[in-house]
């Protein structure tokens, strides 16, 4: 799809990022983080501002027919794929919420969902967020929609809901028309992430089960980011869309 609904978003300042106060990242996949907002997370930490993460899935089905590394493995293997990538970017590594529901089947209802949205809202308020970094919600991922509605459904239960900004990873490559945002559902900026591109990228790099040649090379099959989606995040700015308040689940 084309990139320009997105480039036509106004420009703000790295300093905004010290506005967002105490943040929560929610994120589907482990490498999620990385892509859609490595750099605003970086510059969180610049500003002093504390940040915590919620891993949803497992992430084993980037390669699901691999032998060499079982599902336990790759599920390992991924975590701490991320766990490098939060260090990169001064994040507390182990300040992390794992909800450890399956890759590619992420619930959107139920009594799983219920229960994993609970766990997310206690941590949001044990961590005081001023402010939740989710994906978009019409991304075109199924694990990222259903990350959205958990996300949606554990601020709806707070008394004061954090502030809540969707981050874009699919798309900019396979949305239809009308998965991208409309005027009615948010306020849509660009972040100038110059100053800490660099360590945006490296953050990208830590998820080398993401990048060829990969390190899982038992399953022909299995995911690798291609060049050109890389070349999304491999720009000077993130892309965020400020969601009204409140959003229903």
């Amino acid at each position: 799809m084309s990139a320009l609904p997105f480039e036509a978003y106004p420009l703000r300042p790295a300093s905004y990022a010290a506005t967002l106060g105490r943040t929560v990242i929610v994120i589907p996949h482990p490498d999620d983080e990385a892509l859609g907002c490595g750099g605003l997370l970086a510059l969180l930490r610049q500003a002093g501002q504390p940040v915590a993460a919620v891993q949803v899935s497992d992430g084993t089905m980037s390669h699901p027919h691999s032998v060499d590394f079982s599902p336990v493995a790759r599920r390992e293997l991924r975590y701490a794929e991320l766990r490098h990538a939060l260090a990169v970017l001064n994040v507390d590594e182990h300040n992390v919420l794992y909800l450890g529901l399956p890759d590619s089947e992420v619930p959107s209802e139920g009594s799983a969902f219920d229960k994993a949205a609970a766990r997310l809202a206690d941590f949001i308020t044990e961590q005081q967020a001023d402010t939740v970094l989710v994906p978009w919600r019409r991304d075109p991922h199924p694990d990222h929609r259903a990350t959205s509605r958990l996300t949606a459904a554990a601020l709806a239960s707070l008394p004061q809901p954090p502030r809540r900004l969707e981050y874009v990873v699919w798309a900019w490559e396979r949305a239809a028309p009308a998965d991208l945002p409309q005027p009615h559902e948010g306020q849509g900026f660009r972040l100038d992430i110059g100053p800490v591109l660099a360590q945006k990228q490296r953050a990208i790099a830590a998820h080398r089960s993401q990048l060829a040649p990969g390190v899982i090379t038992d399953d022909s099959s299995g995911f690798l980011l291609s060049e050109h989606m890389l070349a999304h995040f491999a720009q000077p700015t993130e892309v965020f869309i400020e969601a009204p308040s409140p959003i229903s689940a």
